[in-house]
């Protein structure tokens, strides 16, 4: 667990108002991964304007940008992980095998 995020205990999942989401890929490399938040970070801003703007190519463009961010930092498209086991990306937590933990935790 990193700060007020609640990750699973394998690393692979945030819990966010009881929904997995799947977390950063830890095998960046710092750089990479500092990289990727700040391109991150600039995608939203631009939908942010776009929206704004009332600009539907230019926010269609920024999604993108913010799914490309996202795919490279692991959170979205092909897991990071090699073990073989399902993504649970976006689940009800009580509904996945991480559902005792959970609940184990909020019992405390």
């Amino acid at each position: 667990m990193t700060g007020d995020v609640l990750h699973t205990p394998d690393g692979r999942y945030i819990i966010v108002r009881g929904r997995l989401w799947r977390a950063t890929n830890p095998g960046l490399a710092p750089a990479r991964h500092k990289e990727l938040v700040s391109q991150l970070m600039d995608a939203r801003r631009a939908v942010k304007a776009a929206k704004q703007g009332d600009d539907d190519v230019a926010l269609r463009k920024a999604r993108d940008q913010v799914d490309a961010a996202k795919r490279g930092l692991g959170e979205r498209g092909p897991v990071w992980w090699d073990d073989g086991a399902p993504d649970m990306n976006r689940r009800m937590v009580r509904n996945t095998p991480y559902a005792d933990w959970h609940a184990a935790l909020e019992g405390q």
